[in-house]
Parts: structure tokens; C-alpha cells; sequence
């Protein structure tokens, strides 16, 4: 067994609100985690807890089955990496990568071999001896991640690194740190609210929501089985009915679905989840003839969207909005226009049922 973090029932309490709920999870060697939730949700309280920063209520944080509940931030080998680059000013690039190894006593000769590596792992060797200011927030935040890399971390720990970027730059720098982390065979804790950063870099994702983990899984898994409600709108985009199931029908107002969902049937008061990409939309007069007639619903496109490679369309069902995408290919080759009449198909095995008891995320 290597070196695994272990959280259990660890739960944070600040007075009457409890940040983090009883939560538990198992974090092998070299895996690369993700905190992924909206804000408030306890994610940046979980990672505290495990640097050491903040105190633990209740539970346990285990790492290499040893209980550093009560271990000082500076005897846990953890290495952390905030939002705000939090370079010393006053010091140059290497003098900020080489800070953390001299307060470990190493010998002057290692210091700058490892200095040198670090300065490799990010392209920054001819950057050496500026200082931060003299550098862009991409380069900054680089510098940042290998000051955290240098002194070989057991863990290291992400808080939102890259929100303070442009899009671009932050695109280009996640692909940098899975590189940098499966180069190194590091375990990676990230905390993000960007669902689009978490399903691209991680192992696994923890989706949190009022302090509880609503699901732990891989970001394709996440993606295409949400587990509930609540997963299904905050990762990725959904289309959501309320309605009544009965056997594989479900009545949602006017209309009535035919569904073929694997799993347990959930009877009674349900909703239904669809991904966007899922709803096939026709020109009137151009449906295939071996569709289930229940699931073809007439609507008229409101709002055209290129995002791309693909494209969205707002379509208006009876006074209700829904979202479909459509690749930008076939949307041209279906001569598709704002303002047209159009047939939706919505295949049975695409939607995802939950139980009403999980109204979570749903206005």
C-alpha cells in the first residue's frame, strides 16, 4: 500500500454552521483529486483541515496511516499552492524557488541542482533572476507551483490556482499541471469551482454541496451518471421535467415520455434530467421514421448560439426554454435557423429519472 490519505468523518463546525459534514474518503499514492463545488460549499474548509491550517472539529485526517489531526502545517510535508501567487516580492525567481529548500538546511550544491530542475519542469531557466513583478500571472503562478514542488512534497494541495487568470492562460496551465503531476506521480488535491477545469484534470471529482460530498467518481462517470439532481445542474448543463412516473412512462404536463432507465424504477413524483447534446432536433418533415412517437415534441429555435464547434440552441416548447446542442456540421447541413419550427426527439435511454425527494439545485 502506498502513501494514502485517508479522510474520516472529518466535519468542521464554526460556531452553529457546520462548513464540512461528516465526510469520508480514501486518496491513494499519485492520484490526482478535485474539490469541485459552488462557493460556500466547504470545498477550500477540507483542504485547510488537511494542510493543517484550521482545526478539526470532528473525525480524522490519516495520512500514511498515521492520525495528523494535531500536526503543525510545517511537520506534514504537505506542499500548497494559493490563488494569490504569494511570491516574496523582493526576491528573484530562483531566490523564491531556492526559499523553501534553504529553510530545510540543504546543501547549497542540491539547492541549485533542484532549483535548475524546477526551472526546466516550467520553461522559466532564462527567467531566473527577474523578479515577480516583472513577470505575467501565467509565469507567476509557474513559478508559484514548482516553489511548492521544490522541497518534494508528500501531497501537494491546489486552492483555486489559476481563477486569477484569462481563459486562455488558464487552459494552457491545467494541461501544464496533469503533466507535471503524472510526470511526477504526485497526489494532487485541487479545489475549483470550474466543473470544465475538475472533468479535465482529475482522477476522480468530489462534488460538494453544503459541506456533504454528493458524489465521488471519474469526471466521465460524473458527467454521465449523476447520481443526483443536484450533479446532473451543477456539472454540465441539463434540461429538467417534473412529472409522474408510472412502469417506463413519465406524464410531465401536456406531454408523456417513454424512458427505458437501467437501474431501480423510481415510481411516483419524479424529475427528469436530459443533456443538452442527447435532444436531436429536425426540420419539420425531415424525422426519421423509427422514432418513439411519445418523445417527439414540436418547439420553435428562439436563440442561436455558436460556441465553436458546437452549436446552442434555445428552443421554445410551450412557453417553456430548453437547451440543445448540436455540432456545428450537422447543425448547417440541417439548414437550422432562429426563428424556425423544428421537431425534437428525445431518446428514452438519454434521460436520467430522480426521485423528487431530491429537489437539491432545481429552481
Amino acid at each position: 500500500m502506498g502513501r494514502n490519505l485517508r479522510l474520516e468523518n472529518l466535519t468542521k463546525k464554526f460556531g452553529t454552521l457546520t462548513a464540512v459534514d461528516h465526510v469520508d474518503l480514501e486518496i491513494e499514492e499519485g492520484e490526482f483529486i478535485c474539490f469541485l463545488g459552488p462557493s460556500g460549499c466547504g470545498k477550500t474548509t477540507v483542504l485547510r483541515m488537511i494542510t493543517g491550517f484550521e482545526t478539526v472539529t470532528e473525525g480524522k485526517v490519516i495520512f500514511d496511516g498515521r492520525v495528523i489531526n494535531n500536526l503543525i502545517p510545517q511537520k506534514r510535508e504537505f506542499g500548497i499552492v494559493f490563488q494569490s501567487y504569494a511570491l516574496f516580492p523582493n526576491m528573484t525567481v530562483e531566490e523564491n524557488i531556492a526559499f523553501g529548500l534553504k529553510v530545510r538546511k540543504m546543501p547549497k550544491k542540491e539547492v541549485a541542482e533542484r532549483v535548475d530542475q524546477m526551472l526546466d519542469l516550467i520553461g522559466l531557466r532564462d527567467w531566473r533572476k527577474l523578479y515577480p513583478a516583472q513577470l505575467s500571472g501565467g509565469q507567476q503562478q509557474r513559478v508559484a507551483l514548482v516553489r511548492a514542488l521544490a522541497p518534494n512534497p508528500q501531497v501537494l494541495l491546489l486552492d483555486e490556482p489559476l481563477s486569477a487568470l484569462d481563459a486562455k492562460i488558464r487552459v494552457r496551465l491545467r494541461a501544464e499541471v496533469k503533466r507535471l503531476q503524472q510526470e511526477l506521480k504526485k497526489t494532487m488535491i485541487y479545489v475549483t469551482h470550474d466543473q470544465e477545469e475538475a472533468l479535465s484534470i482529475a482522477d476522480r471529482v468530489v462534488v460538494m454541496e453544503a459541506g456533504q460530498f454528493r458524489q465521488v467518481g471519474k469526471p466521465i462517470e460524473i458527467y454521465q451518471c449523476p447520481n443526483s439532481s443536484f450533479v446532473a445542474d451543477f456539472v454540465g448543463t441539463s434540461n429538467f421535467f417534473k412529472g409522474s412516473r408510472y412502469e417506463d412512462r413519465v406524464k410531465t404536463g401536456k406531454r408523456e415520455f417513454k424512458i427505458s432507465q437501467s437501474g431501480p424504477p423510481t415510481e411516483g413524483e419524479v424529475f427528469l434530467a436530459i443533456r443538452p447534446e442527447k435532444i436531436e432536433v429536425f426540420k419539420e418533415g425531415t424525422l426519421p421514421s423509427a422514432l418513439e412517437p411519445s418523445n417527439v415534441i414540436s418547439g420553435k429555435i428562439d436563440v442561436v448560439t455558436f460556441l465553436g464547434a458546437a452549436v446552442r440552441l434555445t428552443i421554445n416548447i410551450d412557453g417553456e426554454e430548453l437547451i440543445s446542442d448540436i455540432i456545428e456540421k450537422e447543425f448547417a447541413q440541417r439548414q437550422l435557423k432562429q426563428g424556425e419550427k423544428v421537431l425534437l426527439y428525445f431518446p428514452p435511454e438519454a434521460f436520467i429519472v430522480y426521485p423528487m425527494t431530491q429537489r437539491e439545485g432545481i429552481s
